[in-house]
């Protein structure tokens, strides 16, 4: 590149992290968060971490669970977030320092990559296996569609035994779709202009549209929910500056053409389904996407809607 091309990207750099290998992902953001003060901004994917974008004390830590993905020729690696589209020319995707350091160049706002997907019928047993792992705030996650039907959608079972206070922050997906139903036990949560904490009771759920910020405060012992969403993989970005509930309330906001969906199961109507002896029940899901996504609970007529 030359002069002229370098002073363009410099212009365009918003922010920088140095990268770094971590065979034990999970260890190292416990060593850096509690022992050193760094604060979590970013963990893909929530379910299994296999990176994390922590900041403080004025630098930015990128971790990787595998070695492997910091280049094996040189292990100090630096990227640098930057509005490539906007530069006259296109800069490379590496750079390499006089002193010999990686230099990355990403896109700082990268588009949300949606998977065509593949369809598939999945039968998965409730309380089959023990595949369970620890993911984000601790929870404990197991994969519903381990296919992940060709990267589109996603569908955790996650649990967390012990009840008492999450270990939870604000937080956000960048996600197309993404809904939560509580299977078992309650948490207690907030959201975004929401107006104040409320709990989510078995038969419950919610639909979280895209970058609402939310926080998990507490829960059951016991608590099991269903996570639906997509894309599979996706980023879920901290907020640190935005404390909740915050004072403004406004229900009927979109947030990338979707509002937020509490639906209460003892509350809710129920109507017969298209199978003799089963009823059904609207989340309201439907209407809140545009008919993007829809979701119905389907239960046993003779049986209370929570049931």
């Amino acid at each position: 590149m030359n002069s002229s091309t370098d002073n363009q990207l410099g212009n365009r750099i918003h922010s920088a992290a140095l990268c770094l290998p971590c065979p034990d992902l999970d260890a190292s953001l416990r060593f850096f968060t509690e022992r050193l003060g760094f604060v979590v901004e970013q963990i893909i994917p929530a379910d299994a971490p296999r990176v994390a974008l922590l900041s403080g004390h004025g630098m930015r830590l990128r971790l990787y669970a595998e070695p492997a993905a910091v280049p094996a020729q040189n292990h100090i690696c630096m990227q640098l977030d930057c509005d490539r589209a906007a530069l006259a020319s296109e800069p490379p995707e590496q750079l390499i320092s006089p002193c010999g350091v990686r230099v990355e160049l990403c896109d700082g706002e990268p588009e949300l990559h949606v998977p065509h997907g593949e369809q598939a019928f999945i039968i998965t047993r409730n309380g089959a296996g023990d595949d369970w792992n620890i993911g984000r705030a601790g929870m404990h996650y197991r994969d519903l569609i381990p296919g992940r039907l060709g990267g589109r959608f996603i569908a955790s079972h996650i649990r967390i035994p012990d009840g008492g206070e999450v270990p939870d922050y604000v937080h956000y997906h960048r996600v197309r779709f993404q809904m939560i139903f509580c299977k078992a036990g309650w948490v207690r949560v907030v959201y975004e202009d929401q107006g104040p904490p409320f709990v989510l009771h078995a038969g419950d759920c919610v639909l979280q549209p895209p970058q609402i910020r939310h926080r998990a405060l507490e829960a059951s012992a016991g608590l099991e929910v269903i996570e639906l969403g997509c894309p599979a993989v996706h980023e879920t970005c901290a907020d640190h500056g935005l404390a909740l509930p915050n004072s403004r309330l406004a229900a009927q906001r979109e947030f990338s053409g979707q509002r937020f969906v509490r639906h209460i199961a003892a509350a809710a109507a129920r109507g017969p389904w298209r199978a003799a002896g089963f009823a059904a029940r609207d989340t309201g899901i439907a209407a809140a996407t545009s008919g993007l996504a829809s979701a119905k609970v389907i239960t046993l007529a003779d049986k209370p809607p929570t049931a």
